[in-house]
């Protein structure tokens, strides 16, 4: 699709999302009727830096999403080239053709499982860096494994290499690196099919759904974990919490895919997922998904943060209590903070947005530094800055690699 078709459509589905007429909405910026008009049917650019910024702080839209020619606004992770070079090194590929030869020697599968439980507690305590330093040598090691293990073996190398996989697919999809994300994804779930291990396949269907919402692929998320959530709910034993919390959180998936344009579905998709919480009674962290009654009302809070809610986001935050959250969930409570941030600068409450965010970057540091969410919402603040109420602001921003 064009680009500005793109964004055009992109302007009319917030615009109604939020009860606006085109009248309203021109009103509002500045502009005619006539003009929005053709700015939604993508027959005209929109040229005006002013006017793009109040469109986005309007609809609560990134102002990336209403320019055609996008500025990268990530600090780059420098893992990403070394995790790259680490999945095109193909090792042990050779051996697949000659068996006599043989590339590498296979490291132990004790070493790998603490591994791979080391890399996803750094992921979730969001410690980034430190995951990227560590995966290219466990990608390297779980693609050796898996071609050269003796055969009574091979399922449990495959079912280490798709669990390192989801944890690459996540890191690099919250770094920035959507597109390499995918490709992690999609070796996620191809070493679970060689595993014969469904519920991993779930999994990989549960990273894949975030990855296509990075990429801006709502549809196609819905498609894929709801397809996975309906195979589980068929297949599953009550009695195990194990399919049950990834059902839970496949519906999360489904919340963050549609929260953009379908709030009868977002209502949907919560009240599955609230239902499967209340079943399990407790939160749980099955293949490091962190489902659980907590995480479901927080996904309630980023839900009404997209849909421009910002007075039903911090309602449902009162309700939320942190310490439900196992320690290690650094990401999940910084994420609250983040989309309160949000929230309060909706509502112009700047002073507010910015302690939330200070709140966020005291416990992860690296998930302000590294997502494209926070940058956007720095980088609005500082157009209407008011120094004196706010004076912690620019700072913050110059940590973050903005100002």
């Amino acid at each position: 699709m064009d680009a500005r078709k793109e964004i055009g459509q992109r302007i009319a589905r917030a615009r109604r999302r939020r009860g606006l007429s085109q009248v309203v909405l021109a009103g509002l910026i500045g502009r005619s009727e006539s003009w929005l008009s053709q700015v939604e049917r993508g027959q005209r650019p929109m040229d005006s830096h002013t006017v793009i910024s109040a469109l986005a702080e309007i609809l609560g839209l990134p102002v990336d999403e209403l320019t055609a020619t996008k500025t990268d606004t990530m600090t780059q992770y420098r893992a990403a080239s070394a995790i790259r070079q680490a999945m095109m090194s193909y090792d042990g590929l050779a051996s697949l053709i000659d068996p006599r030869h043989v590339e590498g020697s296979l490291e132990s599968l004790t070493w790998l499982r603490h591994e791979v439980r080391r890399v996803n507690r750094l992921y979730q305590a969001t410690h980034y860096d430190d995951v990227g330093r560590r995966l290219p040598g466990l990608i390297v090691a779980t693609e050796l494994g898996s071609r050269h293990a003796p055969t009574k073996y091979r399922r449990a190398y495959q079912t280490l290499r798709s669990l390192t996989y989801h944890c690459t697919t996540t890191t690099l999809r919250r770094v920035g690196e959507a597109e390499l994300a995918w490709m992690a994804a999609d070796r996620s779930l191809a070493a679970a099919e060689e595993a014969e291990r469904p519920l991993l396949v779930a999994v990989s269907a549960y990273r894949l759904g975030y990855v296509f919402v990075r990429l801006r692929e709502p549809d196609r998320a819905l498609q894929v974990v709801l397809r996975a959530a309906e195979a589980l709910n068929r297949s599953s034993r009550r009695a195990d919490p194990r399919p049950l919390s990834l059902l839970g959180a496949l519906h999360l998936v489904a919340v963050t895919a549609a929260a953009r344009y379908d709030q009868a579905a977002v209502r949907t998709f919560l009240e599955q997922a609230r239902q499967t919480a209340e079943l399990i009674g407790e939160e749980r962290n099955d293949f490091w998904t962190a489902f659980g009654p907590a995480n479901v009302t927080i996904h309630e809070i980023s839900a009404a943060v997209e849909a421009g809610d910002a007075r039903q986001a911090i309602r449902k935050s009162e309700a939320l209590n942190p310490d439900d959250l196992a320690a290690g969930l650094v990401g999940r409570r910084a994420q609250v903070h983040l989309d309160l941030a949000r929230a309060y600068a909706v509502q112009r409450k700047d002073a507010a947005a910015v302690n939330m965010l200070l709140e966020a970057e005291r416990l992860s540091p690296e998930l302000v530094r590294y997502g494209s969410r926070p940058r956007d919402l720095l980088t609005q603040l500082l157009k209407r800055e008011h120094r004196a109420s706010t004076p912690q602001l620019r700072g913050l921003a110059t940590r973050a690699g903005i100002a």
